[in-house]
């Protein structure tokens, strides 16, 4: 089986993106990764803080590398949205594949000597472990909260979009494998439509760092910028709350269909489909299948 940046590199030429989408519980871990299965794509599962809190940092890990182990399958853990040097030491110690070290909210210095700081740690633990792990940062705000919203969250703006020369000098300093840069994508949903994406940033991004790049907040967008996109230089494409929406509308149906069923696996199913839908239909899009 390819390493995780062959994988990576492999989207890069054929100009389609990996899929990158969070889990809160099983169920939502198993709908992923059916829909992955189906279509035999590799598939990478999120934990932010929150998320890792909830599953059990260990567990998260031991889960995903179950699959992986069990089926020969390319599915990695990334440790999702984290805001310290020490929760993304743990998550390197606990044996997770890829870190998002996101320190938007500090200035640019700062934020640097941090995201470096991980970049050395991992880089010390993957000579050591003889393993690969990969450390993305965020670059530019674009909101913090995968909730469905009446309007943008204050702060995001094109003023606030990441630039070609901050991307590259950010880059430069860090080392980071990933990029994920701001472009008009927002965390969360806004119920009268996510503001568009602007392809030809990504263009410009990826031209002055030649690293990877990575869409956060992919949920709402619209089919067409996401194509563009990835065209011009994303390689992987995180969802979330267009997950969390299916998961959660699923899950009050069949409760309200059957209010006397208290057994999990029987009212859960439904979730997990539900799930699997959203996963399977972003994969077909990300990876040019009809």
């Amino acid at each position: 089986m390819k390493t995780y940046k062959e994988y990576i590199k492999e989207a890069d030429e054929k100009g389609v993106a990996i899929g990158h989408f969070n889990i809160s519980n099983l169920e939502g871990l198993h709908g992923i990764y059916n829909a992955a299965k189906k279509l035999n794509l590799p598939i990478i599962i999120g934990l932010s803080e929150g998320e890792e809190d909830f599953v059990g940092i260990h567990e998260g890990v031991a889960l995903v590398r179950a699959i992986r182990e069990r089926d020969n399958y390319p599915i990695f853990l990334n440790a999702d949205h984290h805001y310290s040097f020490e929760r993304v030491k743990a998550s390197i110690d606990a044996g997770f594949d890829s870190v998002v070290i996101d320190l938007v909210k500090l200035p640019l210095e700062e934020n640097i000597k941090i995201t470096k700081q991980c970049v050395e740690y991992a880089r010390e633990v993957s000579k050591k472990e003889n393993r690969e792990i990969l450390v993305e940062a965020e670059l530019g705000f674009i909101g913090t909260s995968s909730v469905v919203m009446d309007k943008l969250p204050d702060g995001v703006s094109d003023a606030t979009m990441t630039t070609p020369e901050d991307a590259k000098y950010f880059v430069d300093a860090t080392g980071v494998d990933l990029l994920a840069p701001s472009i008009g994508n927002v965390h969360g949903m806004v119920k009268s439509g996510n503001p568009r994406l602007h392809p030809e940033r990504v263009k410009a991004i990826r031209e002055a760092t030649g690293i990877p790049l990575v869409l956060h907040g992919g949920s709402g967008s619209m089919n067409e910028d996401f194509v563009s996109c990835i065209k011009e230089g994303i390689d992987i494409v995180h969802i979330n709350t267009e997950i969390r929406v299916a998961f959660t509308k699923a899950l009050r149906k069949s409760l309200a269909d059957k209010p006397e069923e208290n057994t999990p696996y029987k009212y859960l199913p439904a979730s997990v489909e539900a799930v699997e839908a959203v996963v399977e239909a972003r994969l077909k899009l990300f990876n040019g299948i009809q």
